[in-house]
């Protein structure tokens, strides 16, 4: 019988794939770990669209969620002594995939009207979430580049997905019904 449990990370190092030894803190382990926590935000933002309103969000999102895992597998990969399994990298068709579904997201949305407060429909917010943890991924991603190897169309397939969850963010609370809260600057004191 196998378990889940191995003790071996119980001093604060854990495996690459491949078997490296690597501190928990290490920036490879942030920026594996925070694609880890936007692919579970997405599975939750995914249970809060019903599918039969949101088809091709969905199909969008699963997608998504996917490629993710292959690139938290990329991510633990130290390709400096391992090469990555074939089928695993981001393309440029990933790319433009997103690209398309941002496209496509936008239209009929209304044009700047100023800066977006987080909020609206529980999705909308969900997304919004997903977005700030996409962010927070590409910079760990971009702060793992700075030491490592790191696959340049990989950092623009994450950059492009946080645009896609503000832009689905969007048309959530427009196919809801509900009013984006535009920022309001405060007026200065006397």
């Amino acid at each position: 019988m196998s378990h889940l449990y191995t003790r071996t990370g119980d001093t604060g190092m854990t495996s690459l794939v491949g078997g490296q030894r690597v501190p928990k803190s290490h920036p490879r382990l942030e920026a594996y770990g925070t694609i880890d926590e936007l692919n579970s935000h997405l599975g939750l933002l995914l249970s809060l669209l019903p599918q039969e309103r949101y088809a091709t969000e969905h199909s969008i999102l699963l997608g998504v969620q996917n490629l993710l895992f292959s690139i938290g597998s990329m991510l633990a990969t130290d390709t400096s002594q391992r090469d990555i399994r074939p089928g695993r990298y981001v393309t440029q068709d990933d790319i433009l995939a997103m690209e398309n579904a941002i496209d496509a997201a936008e239209e009929g949305l209304p044009g700047w009207r100023g800066f977006i407060l987080p909020g609206g429909a529980v999705a909308a917010s969900q997304a919004h979430v997903c977005r700030t943890v996409c962010r927070r991924a590409e910079r760990a991603i971009h702060a793992l580049a700075a030491e490592a190897e790191v696959d340049a169309l990989l950092m623009s397939y994450v950059n492009r997905l946080s645009d896609y969850l503000f832009i689905l963010a969007r048309k959530i609370n427009k196919k809801e019904g509900i009013e984006e809260n535009i920022w309001q600057k405060r007026e200065k004191n006397p």
